[in-house]
């Protein structure tokens, strides 16, 4: 495939992005299309260090389960997690027929409320209603995440001061999961109000659950495919396939999932038309996201700017935390998305400023040895 990197990678996106908001258009007129783009907007910025975590498990797969991810795990994200779920998540939790469900969805209120003038609740209602079980979910998969990457052993680390205490405390077994659910716990006990207690600590316990089985099946069958060819155990240089990248495929959904139930929910603050946030949020957010992943993998980033990945995990521990807030306390998308934003920018410039002060080191060690007589 000939042409620039960039182009080959977000030349879909960008078709993608005409298409959708064309068709916002055509569905409801340039209103629609401002929200439409504002929407697409908001799921890049919520989900750029979604994008960096994908990418350092991205590539570790192989070129053919990298592709999958970006065709069929394009339309699990836009069709499975940002319409198709919530649908689900409000036909359960309302105990709601999915055609019911469905119907409220397409029929909101006329001025905007989150009742209709009979009482019932409306679907963005509904939907709110369902936040601290999917906050607990989603904030204790995120919160594990973080933790088992920040409580590992790293030869390179970010934030030093911090990382290298707590990778020594992580030699603790199952630290991590211990951590994760005292965070639940006291969620359940101290945030959540006394009708969503017990439904946010099931959840938090179902996240912790998900990950473990999930991420350990990947392991599992990596070392398996591993020894199958020889090799003493599992490398990042060996990219998987099989078994093992499957599981870590389902890996990259549940925590795409994790994700995009927040971005959902943020949509409800601009528009709660269905159509605009499957168009939004799906086409044009989460396909500039897996094409970011991608490109992110194709160039080398997280080697060349090794930082990226320690920034992304702060970040995803940060919006861990913010979940688990939420589920008592409102808070604003704007301190989600700005809080990862600050982290990977941080992460980033460091990284720039770790590189040129390698490279002013190689060279002056050139210069050395170039000045020193021989013999």
């Amino acid at each position: 495939m000939k042409g620039p990197l960039a182009v080959r990678i977000f030349g879909l996106s960008i078709i993608i992005t005409v298409l959708s908001l064309a068709a916002a258009a055509w569905y409801g007129g340039p209103t629609a299309l401002a929200l439409c783009a504002i929407l697409g907007i908001l799921e890049v910025s919520l989900s750029f260090d979604n994008a960096v975590i994908n990418a350092s498990v991205l590539q570790r797969m192989t070129e053919f389960w990298q592709k999958i991810f970006l065709t069929v795990g394009v339309v699990i994200a836009v069709f499975g997690m940002r319409l198709v779920f919530p649908l689900v998540i409000v036909w359960i939790t309302a105990g709601l027929d999915p055609k019911r469900a469905f119907d409220l969805a397409m029929n909101p209120p006329e001025d905007g409320a989150l009742t209709f003038p009979d009482g019932s609740a409306s679907y963005e209602k509904l939907l709110t209603d369902a936040h601290p079980a999917i906050a607990a979910f989603g904030g204790a998969f995120l919160l594990l995440l973080f933790l088992n990457f920040i409580l590992d052993e790293h030869e390179i680390t970010w934030l030093g001061w911090i990382e290298r205490p707590l990778a020594k405390l992580g030699k603790l077994d199952m630290l991590s999961v211990v951590l994760t659910l005292g965070a639940v716990l006291i969620a359940a006990e101290v945030i959540a109000d006394d009708a969503h207690r017990g439904t946010v600590l099931l959840s938090g316990v179902l996240g912790v659950i998900t990950y473990i089985t999930v991420d350990g099946l990947g392991s599992m069958f990596h070392v398996e495919e591993e020894g199958e060819e020889g090799a003493s155990g599992p490398s990042e240089t060996v990219k998987v396939a099989g078994k093992a990248a499957f599981f870590l495929f389902l890996y990259l959904e549940v925590l795409d999932a994790s994700f995009s139930f927040d971005g959902v929910i943020g949509a409800f603050a601009i528009t709660s038309d269905p159509i605009l946030i499957a168009l939004g949020l799906g086409l044009i957010g989460a396909m500039f996201v897996r094409s970011i992943t991608v490109f992110l993998v194709r160039k080398g980033t997280l080697s060349e700017y090794v930082y990226l990945e320690h920034g992304a995990h702060w970040a995803i521990g940060a919006l861990a935390i913010i979940l688990l807030i939420s589920i008592g306390v409102h808070v604003n998308e704007l301190i989600t998305g700005l809080v990862g934003v600050a982290f990977i920018g941080a992460a980033f410039i460091t990284s720039l400023i770790r590189n040129r002060r390698q490279g002013g080191e190689d060279s002056e060690a050139v210069s050395v040895q170039e000045t020193t007589p021989v013999g």
